[in-house]
């Protein structure tokens, strides 16, 4: 595939993209990001309001942009920034279900490993089933962050589900029992670009809501409250 630039979907030029992006679902979140913790933020794209930008956080240069919903949004987004931006490393930034018994509202859920029900490996053709991580040594660092700054962090196991109102009651008990810590839509697909380009990545989640508890934060809540996780987010950006 040719690497040309711009692309349908980033109406960014070579250079205008730092070598790590944080990558929210939501764009606003990436709008707000940009405008609470960036110095001199500049937007690089606005195609299908999929908001990026780029500026300079405590002297390094970062840019933040959203990826929409779903493992086939995160597959394009991540895809061009790897393949076609020259960007090293995605920091999902994202929000996500707490399903495990100890995880709760706010919680930040390090997601070093994410099992998935989607059919997004299928295209590598590979013998046998894909295992999606992390990077090992940004988890590190942001752990390390959490502690030295007294922020509570879970890592473990996460869910990037196919579907949102799922038709099988008995799917996430299934998931809950092997111990997986919450549902998310993004970070298996991410994980899968990352190791076919040889790239770095990593998955940040706050829970807004529990489904087996009933817990959960306003949709408000859940674009702007997040700054734990961003921070972490913005340290270990390299």
């Amino acid at each position: 595939m040719a690497t040309t630039t711009p692309t349908p979907h980033n109406a960014a030029n070579p250079g205008d993209i730092a070598k790590t992006v944080l990558m929210p679902g939501d764009p606003l979140r990436a709008k707000f990001i940009a405008e609470t913790y960036l110095e001199n933020p500049v937007c690089f794209n606005t195609v299908r309001n999929m908001l990026g930008y780029t500026g300079t956080y405590q002297g390094k240069r970062v840019s933040v942009m959203g990826s929409g919903m779903g493992m086939p949004s995160i597959g394009i987004y991540s895809y061009e920034l790897y393949h076609f931006y020259d960007v090293e490393t995605i920091i999902r930034i994202g929000s996500a279900g707490g399903i495990a018994d100890h995880v709760h509202v706010r919680d930040v859920v390090i997601g070093i490993g994410a099992c998935t029900d989607s059919n997004y490996g299928s295209q590598f053709h590979l013998p046998g089933a894909f295992a999606p991580i992390g990077d090992f040594t940004l988890a590190q660092k942001a752990v390390q962050y959490a502690q030295e700054h007294k922020i509570h962090t879970i890592v473990g196991n996460v869910l990037s589900s196919d579907t949102f109102y799922g038709d099988d009651p008995d799917a996430l008990p299934a998931w809950k029992k092997m111990g997986v810590l919450a549902v998310e839509m993004e970070s298996a697909a991410l994980y899968m670009n990352a190791a076919r380009a040889g790239k770095r990545a990593l998955c940040l989640l706050t829970i807004s809501d529990c489904p087996f508890t009933g817990e959960s934060l306003s949709a408000e809540e859940r674009q702007t409250s997040f700054r734990e996780m961003m921070e972490i987010a913005l340290a270990i950006a390299e």
